[in-house]
């Protein structure tokens, strides 16, 4: 497998069982992430969007029916691999994650420099007063005060404690972080600090980043990629800045069109109807109970189009 890519993906699959039937919330998602890139996947509520990371990570509940495809990191399947290789190789080796809601993932009675340099122990080894060490120099980096190491999670404000979960995800180096809303629970002018840290730590620690974000407006500070996801599946997949100036796919556009304009006199969109359950989400086009420009082919399960680079799943961009 050639490495020009460090993360490549390709006809992911995660379903779930259920009283109800199998919830197919990954359903063949497929793209590729460059090194010391981010890649955005952008997509509504209940789309599947945290469903990738846990399917990335093998962070499975015991409920799985369906779990499969190809995962390559650093030219290496990874799938194939079996839970102890995965556990000493990959996760939180080379592969880390930012969860959403950092104090439900920080442990409220220990100190948190304990819990970051935790990792550090735990995966390379090294002894309590180096991964201390490390801890210490990765909280200057995200810009917590090194003294917050002898703090609970409880003492520290909204961004600080999401800040200590990006030094957690940080501290092994691992090449590949992937952050699932990072954002969602602060006010906005702490979001804005927080992508500014995470920027500058692509740029400083050559770190590549998969954002998982239904938020398009502060995604494009940080995306160099896009991938859209709907109803569990990948419609489009494109060059950040082509992305967000001509988006090809329906509701790619749409999506878009939802955005407050600040410098244009254009009023906010909305998308009708709701997304397609993804028990028995529809056969064909999943978004074309919703596209104003659905026709009978769309009645069929559309294939993935190249237009001039772009991946884009929709019948419009196919001969």
């Amino acid at each position: 497998m050639p490495t020009e890519n460090l993360l490549s993906i390709k006809d992911l699959v995660l379903h779930f069982n259920t009283q109800k039937g199998p919830v197919q919330a990954v359903d063949g998602v497929f793209f590729d992430l460059g090194y010391k890139e981010a890649v955005v996947v952008l997509g509504e509520s209940g789309c599947g969007k945290s469903s990738l990371a846990k399917a990335l990570l093998r962070l499975l509940p015991r409920n799985v029916s369906k779990y499969g495809g190809q995962v390559y990191l650093e030219g290496n399947e990874i799938m194939g691999m079996d839970e102890e290789q995965f556990r000493q190789n990959i996760r939180w080796v080379r592969m880390s994650l930012v969860p959403q809601a950092a104090m439900n993932s920080l442990n409220p009675v220990l100190k948190v420099g304990d819990q970051v340099a935790e990792p550090m122990i735990v995966h390379h080894g090294v002894k309590k007063e180096e991964a201390y060490n490390q801890a210490a120099k990765m909280f200057q980096h995200v810009g917590v005060p090194v003294d917050f190491l002898d703090r609970y999670a409880f003492e520290l404000s909204g961004g600080m404690r999401q800040r200590v979960a990006i030094a957690m995800a940080l501290v092994t180096a691992p090449a590949l972080v992937i952050l699932d809303e990072p954002t969602s629970a602060l006010d906005v002018l702490t979001q804005a600090n927080i992508f500014n840290v995470l920027k500058r730590l692509k740029k400083e620690l050559e770190v590549s980043f998969v954002l998982i974000t239904h938020d398009i407006a502060t995604s494009s500070e940080l995306a160099d990629r896009v991938a859209v996801m709907y109803a569990g599946q990948i419609v489009e997949v494109s060059d950040a800045h082509r992305f967000f100036s001509e988006p090809l796919h329906p509701y790619s556009r749409m999506l878009m069109a939802s955005v407050p304009r600040l410098r244009a006199n254009v009023e906010p969109e909305f998308i009708t109807g709701q997304p397609p359950s993804l028990l028995n989400p529809p056969k064909g086009c999943r978004f074309a109970s919703r596209c104003p420009k659905r026709f009978a082919k769309c009645t069929e399960e559309p294939p993935v189009a190249n237009v001039d680079g772009i991946q884009v799943k929709c019948w419009l961009y196919t001969s």
